[in-house]
């Protein structure tokens, strides 16, 4: 975000995207005043939410990192170290592959291999199609960068079951599983119980300071404790970013099924927007991408005006597609949208995109 955007933002009052404007001032409210301070990850805040995200999730333990990035990669590496292959078996559109600078090979040595469309969701037929050993098998609920879809469940089972018959671990990205649950109507801890070990984080949904967890068997997290601390993660205190996803976490999740309401509401009104399409449609999760019939320059125009003339801020930029005359945005739906009626998201969308 430049620094002109920046301004722009700071001098808006509203927004129904996400959790909104979190102000850092919001943040750090969200950090309660009798929080316990940990001691290099041991302790306090972090050891609480540790035990809570073990229980919710149905597994025997959690560890607290700073970033998914540390996290999933090293979580793979444990995976593959156990095996005698470093092969990990994910979607074209898989995080660890397309936005974390190529961690996972150059720091753990691992190979990935993209398996299936691009643009659809993975597969049993296309996990049939490989040959080769496997470590691990990555599944992201939901597929965020396909607007939020979710595999049916029996699939989803059938996907975890071939991991296992392979021998590999059978892995959740679930940096949006707070999202999944609401999507499927299950608990998270049903997902979970697919999967050998699990990813969550807590700044997306639920709105709290950086930080997410792993969970999964004793073994395999006291491993991750361990590169935790070789890849500098256990920060002399974690308890800011714990005790504010311990904070914030229930009411996020007792919010979901209302933001997933909400989020077919939102399409619903906007079948009658001939310039904005909803992908998927109806949406499978509270999130859902937007193709906008409209340039990226009209639009970001647009967004500007919003925000100087009304201080309400919409994303100040959207995605080029292969279209020029179509962009693409993501609405993820929060605590911010359920305060503006369906109409109202639908009114605003289709004046960002009039002609």
């Amino acid at each position: 975000m430049d620094d002109e955007i920046r301004l722009r933002r700071a001098n808006c009052t509203d927004s129904f995207h996400g959790n909104g404007l979190q102000r850092p001032t919001d943040l750090l409210r969200s950090i309660p005043p009798d929080t316990v301070e940990d001691v290099y990850g041991d302790g306090g805040a972090v050891t609480d939410l540790e035990r809570h995200l073990a229980g919710l999730l149905g597994k025997p333990a959690a560890v607290f990192l700073p970033s998914g990035t540390m996290a999933q990669p090293a979580m793979l590496r444990v995976h593959a170290d156990r095996r005698t292959t470093r092969t990990v078996v994910w979607h074209p559109y898989c995080h660890v592959q397309e936005h974390e600078n190529g961690a996972y090979a150059r720091l753990h040595q691992l190979v990935g291999r993209p398996t299936g469309h691009r643009e659809k969701l993975l597969t049993s037929a296309d996990l049939a199609g490989v040959a080769e050993p496997v470590a691990a098998l990555v599944i992201e609920l939901p597929q965020r960068d396909l607007g939020g879809q979710l595999p049916p469940w029996d699939e989803l089972v059938a996907q975890t079951a071939w991991a296992g018959d392979r021998g590999a671990a059978a892995h959740l990205d679930g940096a949006r599983l707070w999202e999944a649950s609401a999507g499927y109507g299950r608990t998270p801890a049903e997902i979970a119980d697919l999967f050998d070990t699990v990813y969550v984080s807590f700044y997306k949904g639920v709105g709290a300071l950086s930080g997410c967890c792993l969970a999964g068997s004793e073994q395999d997290m006291a491993e991750v404790r361990e590169w935790r601390h070789r890849l500098g993660g256990t920060l002399f205190g974690l308890w800011p970013a714990a005790a504010s996803a311990l904070n914030l976490l229930p009411g996020a999740l007792a919010e979901m099924p209302a933001r997933m309401e909400h989020a077919r509401a939102i399409a619903a009104a906007l079948a009658d927007v001939l310039t904005v399409r909803v992908v998927p449609d109806p949406p499978q999760t509270p999130m859902m991408h937007l193709l906008l019939d409209t340039t990226v320059e009209a639009y970001s125009a647009r967004a500007k005006q919003l925000a100087d003339e009304q201080r309400f801020w919409v994303w100040p930029r959207v995605e080029p597609t292969g279209d020029p005359d179509v962009a693409r945005t993501e609405l993820s739906v929060g605590s911010a949208t359920l305060r503006h009626k369906p109409s109202f998201i639908a009114e605003t969308l289709a004046w960002l995109t009039a002609s």
